[in-house]
């Protein structure tokens, strides 16, 4: 068992790709969209993982989050069996000072979408952020993967603007 404790930002510019030491395509859907439980299947690159993550916490800091790696040949016939609206992205690993963020650039529905999420130790800590963070999303649900493979984000975007 473990809390997952992170927050996720909007990315205003592309210079998070010079800093980036790796990069994975990730394709994913989900089993189950329940906000209370869902569950994901994930082919990241050459692996593949089916994750639990329970309820988020009222400031959408922290939640459960169970995972465990399974044969991607497992991954590809789950994937078939998933909700509709499968996740396409790019995830890039970039490192800033002592902490490292997860930023995945997302295409088909949801291009366009770059968002950046660094996982904590805990809920108050400090840290430096980059040049090309922007607006802080943590606890909005559009921007949860579960809800974007539901409602993509081409049909809310313009509402942004």
């Amino acid at each position: 068992m473990m809390i997952e404790i992170e927050r996720k930002f909007l990315v205003k510019s592309s210079d998070f790709k010079t800093g980036s030491y790796q990069q994975t395509r990730i394709i994913q859907g989900f089993l189950n969209t329940d906000p209370e439980r869902t569950v994901r299947v994930r082919i990241n690159g050459k692996h593949a993982f089916i994750t639990i993550k329970g309820i988020s916490s009222k400031n959408g800091l922290s939640r459960f989050e169970w995972e465990k790696e399974i044969p991607v040949v497992e991954a590809e016939v789950l994937l078939d069996l998933c909700e509709p609206g499968k996740i396409e992205k790019v995830r890039y690993l970039v490192k800033n000072d002592n902490h490292t963020f997860e930023v995945d650039e997302f295409f088909g529905k949801n291009l366009g979408l770059i968002i950046a999420e660094i996982e904590l130790n805990k809920e108050d800590e400090i840290f430096v952020k980059p040049s090309w963070l922007g607006e802080e999303v943590t606890g909005d649900v559009r921007y949860y993967n579960s809800q974007l493979s539901k409602d993509p984000y081409i049909n809310w975007k313009k509402d942004l603007e």
